[in-house]
């Protein structure tokens, strides 16, 4: 989140009014409902976390062992069980 002074950005008007409420003060003005974005989609670590998943499921069906997926991704046999043994399908990650 960025500071922003409110006299640069609000007309005289509205900031004499948001003055009878906080002065000297600061608030968090939120984002509109409906416009939040979910966890990791303005970074790319979402789909990068779906691809990594959607790869060791790949890995687990054609035979490689749960305790060298874990080896590999750098994860307990217990994360690396939860994606493999997940029985909802991954979300379509859009290709590059």
């Amino acid at each position: 989140m960025k500071y922003m002074n409110a006299d640069v950005i609000f007309p005289a008007e509205l900031l004499k009014e948001i003055q009878k409420y906080v002065s000297g003060g600061m608030i968090y003005v939120p984002t509109p409902e409906g416009s939040k974005k979910q966890w990791g989609e303005n970074s790319g670590s979402k789909q990068m976390l779906e691809r990594r998943n959607e790869e060791i499921r790949q890995q687990f069906s054609v035979g490689i062992t749960i305790d060298e997926l874990s080896s590999r991704y750098c994860l307990s046999c217990d994360s690396i069980k939860k994606i493999v043994y997940n029985r909802s399908k991954p979300a379509k990650v859009a290709s590059d």
